[in-house]
């Protein structure tokens, strides 16, 4: 049986209820309406300017919303809003979560019934009942049809804990090297959490995993953030019968240039796109495909802000998208 516990934190869970268009699952439509609308989030920067969005017809070329102006501020941990991940929750309320800094054991929340106001963000420390752990990042948030609950889920270093690939990847703060593995946590209640637990080991270091619920399948997206000997920095591809796994990780990385991170994976109609921060060619980059067997490169068709890091796609409804446009920057 799995123990919950509440966790060291102050909730303040916006309970207001709106008809806001079909659930989505991490940036996943439930029942898919045709191509679009979507809103892209992403940050600038460093993440100091906080949550930024853009929006989209046909889920490939997005203009930024209320001129680029932030609709969220960063105000817990190390005051970052990086990586923000949104989903639309059977509550008919947005959740959102973020890395609030590099080196903290612990992401940012916060909650909205429109994704133009929301609840005072609040810091969640995952990882704080592991003392070594040194950091959170890229967390995700999924809706679990199926259990009933909201998984939570982010990439983690507990120095020593994978020996086999402590050598390879990149040197931290304090020289510690980082070598990832995804963890999760769940909730039905954001008041009352599981214990964070290991969510998925591919046998290598691995960062900024994310989920598509495609009909009955799950399917995660992650980088292999393998630097050495060779460098990997690539995405790689695993699939489950179920939300909380066991993934199953699929022999080959997706088409392309390495030194890409941040995928997001959305179905458009017929077609799922991945796109994903290739972020020493400072641009964004995807591939797209009918099959998940044969992919075509779309970065030549893609469109995005100037400066924008490490996105995530949700589709909204029309309602949605028309208060956002309308908005008028502060």
């Amino acid at each position: 049986m799995t123990c919950r516990r509440r966790l060291p934190v102050a909730f303040s869970l916006l309970t207001v209820l709106a008809g806001l268009g079909f659930i989505v699952e991490s940036g996943t439509p439930l029942q898919a309406r045709g191509p679009g609308p979507f809103v892209l989030t992403y940050f600038l920067g460093n993440g100091e300017s906080g949550l930024h969005l853009a929006y989209s017809r046909d889920g490939l070329k997005f203009e930024p919303v209320g001129e680029g102006e932030p609709v969220l501020v960063p105000s817990v941990g190390s005051k970052l809003m990086r990586d923000t991940c949104i989903t639309l929750g059977p509550d008919n309320v947005f959740h959102a979560v973020w890395t609030t800094g590099w080196w903290e054991p612990g992401i940012g929340l916060a909650h909205s019934k429109d994704l133009m106001t929301w609840s005072e963000p609040e810091f969640l420390p995952v990882m704080m009942h592991e003392r070594g752990a040194v950091n959170a990042w890229a967390p995700e948030i999924l809706w679990d049809q199926e259990t009933q609950q909201y998984i939570i889920f982010w990439a983690t270093t507990i120095p020593g804990r994978f020996p086999t690939t402590d050598q390879s990847g990149d040197t931290g703060r304090d020289g510690v090297e980082l070598n990832h593995r995804i963890y999760r946590t769940t909730t039905r209640d954001f008041k009352e959490y599981t214990k964070a637990e290991l969510f998925y080991d591919p046998g290598f270091n691995v960062i900024d995993a994310t989920i598509l619920k495609d009909g009955s399948r799950f399917i995660m997206f992650m980088k292999d953030e393998t630097k050495r000997p060779e460098p990997k920095k690539h995405i790689r591809v695993a699939r489950a019968d179920h939300a909380l796994g066991p993934y199953v990780l699929q022999p080959d990385p997706l088409p392309g240039e390495n030194y890409v991170e941040g995928p997001t994976a959305y179905r458009a109609g017929s077609e799922i796109f991945v796109l994903f921060d290739a972020f020493t060619r400072e641009r964004f980059e995807g591939v797209k495909t009918r099959d998940l067997k044969k992919w075509e490169p779309i970065g030549d068709k893609i469109e995005v802000p100037a400066g924008a890091r490490h996105g995530t796609v949700l589709a909204v409804s029309d309602k949605i998208l028309k208060a956002l446009l309308t908005r008028k920057p502060k």
